[in-house]
């Protein structure tokens, strides 16, 4: 089974996922007025499970709808002692070093994994264990907030697969991890 793991994402054109304040409110400034879900429908249909931050777990369960996956979620946490029990058949706590993580969801049957999360997604770079970025970039200036990339302790050539347009406005670019 070919394993692979893969970030779907939205910066601002600055390179933030959310703002000063931790907030993504600004991810809706843009008129939606058809609802398209910029693609993402047609690629969580291609994920087994996905592995998300605390951050992002909590902004997700903050939100005013029922709980919006299907596939099993695993929160990586050094702080969660436990997932809240309205969560408990849905969200999984991990522990771990990330490859430690990524072996322990492999062994379950998950081999296409959605990376979610700023920092999750940095430490999964930093490890050099992501292997898809599709990136969807708002045509908004936030000028400071949480950064997408940090620092890596090598470069990671990436190639270009696709880019699309979305409501005349979002550009979505599908990035491919180059390996030797």
């Amino acid at each position: 089974m070919k394993k692979r793991n893969s970030v779907f994402i939205a910066t601002s054109l600055d390179g933030f996922i959310a703002d000063k304040n931790g907030k993504i409110d600004w991810l809706n400034d843009i008129p939606n007025p058809d609802k398209s879900d910029l693609g993402f429908n047609k690629f969580i249909t291609k994920i087994d499970a996905i592995i998300m931050g605390r951050k992002t777990f909590e902004t997700v369960c903050g939100f005013d709808i029922d709980w919006p996956y299907k596939i099993p979620v695993f929160v990586l946490s050094n702080s969660l002692k436990q997932i809240l029990k309205d969560y408990k058949d849905k969200a999984y706590l991990v522990k771990g070093s990330i490859k430690e993580i990524i072996n322990k969801i492999n062994e379950k049957g998950y081999y296409n994994l959605y990376i979610d999360g700023g920092t999750t997604v940095q430490s999964f770079l930093k490890e050099d264990v992501i292997d898809d970025l599709i990136i969807t970039t708002i045509p908004i200036i936030l000028g400071e907030g949480v950064p997408l990339f940090n620092v890596l302790n090598d470069k990671l050539d990436f190639e270009l697969i696709s880019s699309e347009v979305y409501i005349n406005q979002l550009v979505q670019s599908h990035y491919r991890r180059k390996r030797a």
